[in-house]
């Protein structure tokens, strides 16, 4: 391997290159002569929600809320480091902004809009540069608010760094919502030019608004160049859950609805998205805790859950056995509805499974905010420890942590010490009020690893993510 002018070529022993890697300065790359590699904060980094390079991508959104200044598309960025990080966001070969973030901090940075992905409820398309990309030099996280202080349909996402994206990815939203001709989506971003994305779509995924390279069916093959959009609409009758997209290089996925009930018959709409994860890090059990009420800090959440198979022949069980669910799934995207409820349990499966758990709307009876969307993460990829950010704008924030029994764990330098034991599953969830006279920064410590969910509320609005989590790759 050698350097020249920045980039690292390695020789292929007949006199040429078989590969070239370009050092970013950007992610406060050069190249070591002597090493003949990248070198830098930026230079290895492990599998988790922590990284460099991110591509924040705006996603169908319901009209009424999609419009600056009332409201706006935002990133929020945490500097996980004890230094300046030095972020720059650009889309296609455009700088759109710069910002210097102080150790430990967060900024929030607005974005215009993005109307070919947000505005209106279809078709599909494709967009050239339709993401924003984020790159620091040095670690960071991020975040995305679709919008950041709409008082009503919103959502956010982790965001996962490009160098955790993988080459195959299961969708899992809410369905079409036919009274009104609300869509659901997925959306897929590239980072590498010539990216071949296939599409298969799941036993619900195949009525699909045809456009930019996808058919009505759900079916198509389409090629992405670095920074490209492609998003995928459904059509009346159609839930893209379980459909699964595989690429020929590492792509990014979200899916979401552009604003739903949750259930139908319960009002009122609210946006949904979040980041996929990618299948290889997905796993075979799960530890399910339903949200808390804002005004009743004592009282649970209701919220309903997706399971979704990765294989066919999939079936599993829930910790307590006593709940609603059809456990055989017997094709790959196959799903089942779990009406949880406040009720927290375990599912564990004989192959690997998506989870995905939704907020229930504000006249389902569990106090006020309607719909939000979160991946659950398997215990296998927990953490020891978290920077994370919750909007001080909202008017309420609440992280949820998952932990196994006689944890230590320690929030903003403070013992957490509510927990309520999930049955018999050795597992225990602590439900803690954020202080919102902050930047938004927080931190959680642990003596073992835990799990993270933040969420917030304001009027009828809401958001839920994931705090952070490890990107392993879970053998089956």
């Amino acid at each position: 391997m050698i350097c020249e002018d920045g980039i690292v070529k390695v020789c292929d022993g007949m006199g040429g290159f078989s590969s070239e890697e370009a050092c970013d300065a950007l992610q406060g790359l050069s190249c070591d002569k002597e090493l003949g590699q990248c070198v830098g904060s930026c230079a290895s980094l492990g599998l988790s929600y922590i990284g460099c390079d991110y591509y924040a991508t705006v996603t169908q959104q319901y009209d009424g809320n999609n419009t600056a200044p009332e409201d706006e598309f935002a990133v929020a960025v945490a500097n996980t480091a004890d230094q300046i990080a030095k972020v720059t966001i650009t889309r296609g070969e455009n700088t759109v902004k710069t910002a210097d973030i102080a150790a430990n901090s967060v900024q929030v940075i607005r974005l215009p809009w993005v109307d070919e992905l947000t505005k209106g409820v279809g078709p599909s398309v494709m967009v050239t540069d339709g993401a924003y990309r984020v790159r620091s030099d040095t670690p960071v996280t991020v975040y995305q608010f679709t919008p950041i202080d709409a008082a009503v349909s919103n959502d956010a996402s982790l965001l996962l760094p490009v160098n955790t994206w993988r080459t195959e990815y299961m969708a899992v939203s809410w369905a079409n919502w036919d009274l009104t001709e609300l869509p659901a989506f997925y959306a897929i971003v590239a980072s590498q030019n010539g990216t071949t994305i296939t599409l298969k779509p799941s036993a619900t995924g195949n009525k699909i608004q045809p456009g930019g390279g996808v058919a009505a069916d759900g079916t198509g093959v389409i090629m992405l160049d670095a920074g490209d959009v492609l998003q995928v609409l459904t059509d009346t009758g159609g839930d893209v859950t379980g459909t699964i997209v595989s690429a020929d290089k590492p792509i990014e996925m979200f899916a979401g609805h552009d604003c739903t009930n949750v259930p139908f018959l319960k009002a009122s709409c609210d946006h949904l998205e979040e980041a996929m994860f990618p299948i290889d890090s997905l796993a075979k059990e799960y530890i399910i805790a339903p949200p808390i009420q804002k005004s009743k800090t004592k009282q649970l959440k209701g919220q309903i859950i997706k399971i979704v198979a990765t294989e066919d022949d999939t079936t599993f069980a829930l910790d307590p056995d006593g709940l609603d669910a059809e456990t055989y799934l017997a094709k790959a995207g196959d799903f089942s509805m779990v009406n949880s409820l406040t009720v927290p349990f375990k599912v564990s499966a004989n192959k690997k499974i998506m989870v995905a758990q939704f907020m229930v709307g504000e006249t389902a009876g569990y106090g006020i905010s309607d719909p939000s969307m979160v991946l659950a993460v398997p215990a296998k990829q927990y953490r020891d420890e978290y920077l994370f950010f919750a909007a001080p704008s909202w008017t309420a924030n609440f992280a949820d942590i998952t932990a196994p029994a006689n944890s230590v764990v320690e929030l903003d330098g403070k013992s957490v010490d509510t927990w309520s034991p999930i049955g018999d599953t050795g597992f225990s969830v602590a439900h803690v009020p954020l202080a919102n006279d902050g930047d938004g920064t927080h931190r959680i410590t642990a003596s073992n690893k835990v799990g993270l969910s933040v969420y917030g509320v304001q009027s009828s609005g809401s958001y839920w993510f994931p705090g952070g989590l490890d990107l392993n790759i879970i053998p089956q």
